[in-house]
């Protein structure tokens, strides 16, 4: 967080953790992308993994520094709400704050049934469409200038 402030930024008040979006050097670099653009607003994680990594739940109020590919700060965001839904019941509203292909609830679908598929496997679980996602809407408070 030191060096956070070395590049004039203060984290405001809340419970700080650290997290990351996609698991590929080209998915994380869009998805920053698509977040300082401001066409995301949302990302799911899998709840299994959270639990098999032994990380906490993300709550509301949270600030998160966001990391990229080299694990290097690259954004700083508030949650604003979380949600744990199953796979199949996440909706087209909540696809569109994602920001992610063409918006669509079937985009959601296709694209983070690979992600899980992916995940899964790192955790030896089974995909399931009744398998439980971690749904964490956000704003946007500050791109981290680079050093």
């Amino acid at each position: 967080m030191a060096n956070l402030a070395s590049r004039g930024l203060v984290l405001p008040p809340g419970d700080v953790r650290v997290d990351a979006y996609g698991d590929t050097v080209e998915l994380s670099r869009e998805l920053l992308d698509l977040i300082i653009r401001g066409k995301k607003r949302a990302g799911t994680s899998l709840l299994w993994a959270v639990e098999a990594d032994d990380e906490c739940l993300a709550k509301a109020g949270d600030i998160e520094i966001v990391v990229d590919h080299c694990n290097v700060p690259a954004l700083i965001t508030r949650i604003t709400r979380v949600d744990v839904v199953a796979f199949d019941e996440v909706d087209a509203a909540y696809a569109l704050a994602e920001g992610e292909g063409d918006g669509s609830l079937d985009h959601w679908r296709r694209s983070h049934w690979e992600f899980f598929l992916r995940e899964c496997a790192r955790i030896g679980r089974v995909p399931d469409a009744r398998m439980p996602v971690v749904c964490s809407v956000f704003e946007l408070l500050n791109v981290v200038p680079t050093a």
